[in-house]
């Protein structure tokens, strides 16, 4: 069995809220629109997306059923791709890794500003 270093441990624990940013975008839904649907504090949208907070997976189901969306979890075969992003990653310095991250976070929110511009 592999072990799960701790950039996977990481990505792991971001996964429900890049999943819920992601199905929120697609849907044009802002996050206080989504909790009002889910009948949930907007807190509990923030926190999920932010990664400060694990949702359950009925908690999880709510909120993507509100966009009239299922979860449909699906395992796959291990293969290195994150294993080659992470040795990328470890070579970085604290400058280089966050310029990166920056970079990322701002595509992400050109992709999300278009998505709800669009719907």
């Amino acid at each position: 069995m592999k072990r799960m270093g701790p950039t996977k441990q990481q990505d792991l624990q971001a996964l429900a809220g890049n999943l819920l940013r992601t199905a929120r975008a697609k849907a044009g839904v802002s996050q206080a629109r989504l909790a009002q649907l889910a009948g949930m504090p907007r807190s509990t949208v923030e926190r999920i997306e932010a990664g400060t907070r694990q949702p359950s997976l009925p908690t999880l189901g709510k909120l993507l059923a509100a966009l009239d969306l299922d979860l449909r979890p699906r395992l796959e075969p291990y293969d290195d791709h994150d294993d080659v992003l992470n040795a990328n990653s470890a070579s970085m310095t604290p400058d280089q890794r966050a310029a990166t991250d920056a970079r990322h976070e701002a595509l992400v929110a050109l992709v999300d500003a278009g998505r709800i511009a669009s719907a």
